[in-house]
């Protein structure tokens, strides 16, 4: 084990508290993999522990990543993340394999999910356009953080306006998914689209709104003013 990796989880073991590990067992009203540290602590490890590891190259700084989410602690992968997010300026295009595979192998829940794709894939995506017909093909996966990434991964380009065509391909992709994790995140996507675009957004709605599950649907609406949220809601 790296030394790094050993004293960052001999740190996080020193600040484990049961009733945060507790909590967050009932947050995910599942069994998972926590130290139970908060989530500002957890933060504040990834700042600090980056500062020693810096200067190493960015495949070594991906190493020490994939060895915090063998792991599969929560807590480690959030640092992981942040890590790989904090290498933003060095991403290549050769990368996306990586990153790729970090969702097939490392991500079992819709947190290290949201947190990989939001900031680490997301921006990628953003710097190499042409990788979101790579999201469209995970729509199709049999994994559900696959399906779900192809849409979180749009969370803050939809954001900003961007990629209003894309979205709408994917969503028309995932639309009728029978996983309630993966619509939620469709309905996140269409619904941080709509602070750009809501009049396009609302067509959308309107138009596959008998067939749209209700969950995406709530989600999709979710900023629209009382009148619009009231029309597409109606039967």
């Amino acid at each position: 084990m790296n030394p790094i990796i050993f004293q960052i989880k001999k740190e996080l073991g020193q600040k484990a508290d049961e009733k945060t590990k507790l909590s967050s067992a009932r947050f995910f009203k599942k069994e998972m993999k926590s130290h139970g540290v908060k989530a500002a602590a957890v933060k504040k490890m990834a700042k600090d522990y980056f500062k020693i590891i810096s200067d190493k190259s960015k495949q070594e700084i991906f190493a020490l990543c994939e060895e915090l989410l063998s792991s599969d602690y929560m807590e480690e992968a959030f640092i992981a993340f942040d890590w790989s997010y904090n290498l933003r300026k060095q991403y290549e295009s050769e990368d996306f394999s990586i990153f790729e595979s970090w969702v097939g192998d490392y991500v079992n829940n819709w947190a290290k999910c949201d947190a990989l794709c939001n900031h680490t894939i997301g921006t990628f995506i953003d710097m190499y356009p042409q990788f979101i017909n790579s999201l469209k093909t995970w729509t199709v996966s049999e994994n559900r953080w696959y399906r779900r990434a192809a849409a979180v991964t749009l969370i803050l380009p939809a954001r900003r306006g961007e990629f209003l065509d894309d979205i709408f391909e994917i969503a028309d992709m995932l639309l009728m998914d029978e996983d309630d994790l993966v619509l939620k995140g469709c309905g996140w996507m269409l619904k941080e689209t709509s602070k750009q675009h809501q009049q396009e957004i609302f067509g959308y709605v309107m138009q596959n709104k008998k067939v749209m599950p209700r969950t995406a649907l709530r989600y999709a609406i979710e900023k629209f003013p009382e009148d619009l949220r009231k029309k597409a809601m109606e039967k």
